[in-house]
């Protein structure tokens, strides 16, 4: 019970959640990549847009950010960025291009500056390139709702799973349930996604007013 208090803290900590964008309208299976040629300035410098990261199996989008907990960790949730890397390579390995995607401009003075991604990106040692929306164009394509939200697209660039990573946030949960890494080895595979859409879980993408 103490556990799940905390983890009910978490959540209202996060300043605006999902629910507060349920007016951004989000992609369905089997859309389009939208924006695909839209360039975005990189930690690695340079710009670079989603059809130059999409590798032959397709690309794996994470909206993400350097001040969420749900993505650095909070006191009962170790957050989700310590599974980036290891995500990566799964995509990698599946040949599926990865990228994170740090949309929040209204946090632009408060923690998502690309002098504060640059640093986070080294700490944390990411592997996925990591990019600056700005203005968050991209997310406003996509309907992204939170940090982290995923979007896997295959091949031809069709939306094949969107949502969360995994189950790992909720202590209710009975078992772990792997959404992500379970749709990327379903679409190398060839077979269905069983679930291809989830609730994204974590704090709101931080838009302008």
């Amino acid at each position: 019970m103490k556990k799940q208090i905390v983890t009910l803290t978490l959540i209202l900590g996060c300043i605006g959640l999902s629910f507060q964008s349920s007016e951004t309208q989000s992609l369905a299976i089997g859309d389009t990549a939208p924006l695909s040629d839209y360039k975005m300035a990189s930690t690695l410098g340079g710009k670079i847009s989603l059809e130059e990261l999409k590798s032959d199996n397709g690309l794996l989008v994470v909206f993400s950010c350097n001040t969420c907990p749900f993505v650095v960790g909070g006191r009962d949730f170790a957050g989700w960025e310590k599974d980036y890397n290891a995500i990566h390579k799964m995509a990698s390995d599946a040949m599926i291009g990865a990228v994170l995607v740090n949309s929040n401009e209204a946090k632009r003075k408060d923690g998502d500056h690309m002098k504060d991604m640059k640093s986070r990106a080294k700490e944390q040692g990411y592997t996925m390139p990591y990019v600056l929306d700005k203005d968050h164009q991209l997310a406003d394509a996509f309907g992204a709702k939170t940090t982290p939200h995923v979007y896997l697209f295959d091949k031809n660039m069709k939306l094949v799973y969107m949502g969360a990573i995994d189950n790992q946030w909720n202590p209710a949960a009975s078992a772990r349930e792997n959404h992500l890494p379970d749709a990327i080895q379903a679409l190398v595979s060839g077979e269905e996604i069983n679930k291809n859409t989830t609730a994204p879980k974590g704090c709101s993408i931080k838009r302008k007013s």
